[in-house]
């Protein structure tokens, strides 16, 4: 493989065909998270362990949850200074919470605005908690971005998995908060009860024809403790193995690429409670690098397909460099058999891929 700093090719070439993989990952605004394990939700879900997830077997008090979050923020620069900064209300239910509660979050997030240490926010919801009066009080906040845990567009999925409501619904909530002048951010759940790879790969579709600001996938896992581990162990549940889910996820990012949707989480974030707390599903230290080969395979795949001829380069973005062969070279005969071995591989200082044939 060849890195060269610039797009100048040394080989000739009639055709070229461009495909994205995926936006340079620019410097983000930096997040603050507010972690509120399981407040505001109406029933803990057959799949959730957010009290592991966050770190903490015993949620805190929101008040003590608040302070924490002040005194993070009391040592960081103003943004006048240092730039962007996002509060976000992460886990539970956030517009569900008793109206106190939430109130006592929003009046932390506008002191923390005047403070010039906040610049924006975002909260994480499910879709069955938005009225018209929460999307009005969240706007009065100036929250920008609402995440909906949808998990699944597919209602015979949602009830087997006792999520509470339907795909429909779940579409909806989606419109009203597009509407309402929110960017939209899905989260989806594969391998989530009641679901299958095609059943995956059309909720990627219907989520990608919202138009949202980004998603997040999080393969679904056992952790003890829970309804799911229950199932797990009387054979009434089985996890996606973790080729199912490398593939399955691997081929939601490319279209997700192909879209400009930024898919800004691919697992779930380690955490050592939750990690002794699995029981089975796929987990993997690399699942992220892993399901981006996929997708950069499948990618390149499509584009050998478009060109017509027989590749001579492909010039990819320099970060792909570090994921392309995925485990330990998997992928290296499937690349030699698309006909780019690693003599035909440059890696270069650019955004999108090109291939010359």
């Amino acid at each position: 493989m060849s890195r060269f700093s610039c797009v100048a090719s040394p080989f000739s070439h009639s055709r070229t065909v461009f495909f994205k993989v995926g936006a340079r990952q620019k410097r983000a605004k930096r997040v603050v998270p507010v972690f509120l394990p399981f407040s505001g939700c109406p029933m803990q879900c057959v799949f959730c362990a957010q009290d592991k997830q966050t770190g903490s077997s015993a949620p805190a008090p929101i008040p003590a949850i608040l302070e924490d979050a002040e005194a993070r923020l009391s040592v960081m620069p103003s943004c006048s200074e240092s730039g962007s900064r996002e509060l976000a209300f992460y886990g539970g239910t956030f517009t569900a919470l008793p109206a106190e509660k939430r109130s006592v979050c929003l009046d932390f997030l506008r002191r923390m605005q005047d403070a010039d240490l906040i610049t924006h926010a975002r909260c994480s919801t499910r879709p069955d908690a938005l009225s018209p009066a929460i999307l009005a009080e969240l706007k009065q906040y100036d929250i920008t971005l609402i995440e909906l845990g949808i998990q699944s567009f597919d209602s015979e999925a949602l009830r087997t998995s006792r999520r509470g409501y339907d795909g429909e619904l779940a579409l909806d909530a989606c419109r009203r908060i597009v509407d309402a002048g929110f960017e939209l951010g899905i989260q989806l759940l594969p391998g989530m009860p009641g679901t299958s790879p095609d059943i995956f790969l059309q909720d990627v579709e219907t989520a990608l024809s919202l138009s949202p600001s980004c998603l997040r996938f999080y393969p679904c896992l056992v952790p003890d403790g829970t309804v799911l581990a229950r199932w797990f162990r009387e054979g009434r549940y089985q996890p996606w193995s973790l080729d199912d889910t490398v593939r399955t996820l691997g081929d939601a990012l490319h279209r997700a690429w192909k879209k400009d949707v930024p898919v800004i989480r691919l697992a779930v974030a380690p955490e050592p409670l939750f990690d002794a707390a699995v029981l089975a599903g796929p987990r993997h230290p690399a699942l992220g690098a892993l399901i981006q080969a996929e997708a950069l395979l499948l990618s390149a795949r499509e584009a050998v397909f478009e060109l017509g001829l027989p590749p001579q380069a492909l010039l990819l973005p320099q970060r792909c460099q570090g994921y392309i062969y995925g485990d330990r070279g998997a992928l290296k005969t499937r690349w030699a058999d698309l006909g780019l071995g690693p003599e035909r591989l440059y890696f270069m200082d650019m955004d999108v891929a090109e291939l010359r044939g």
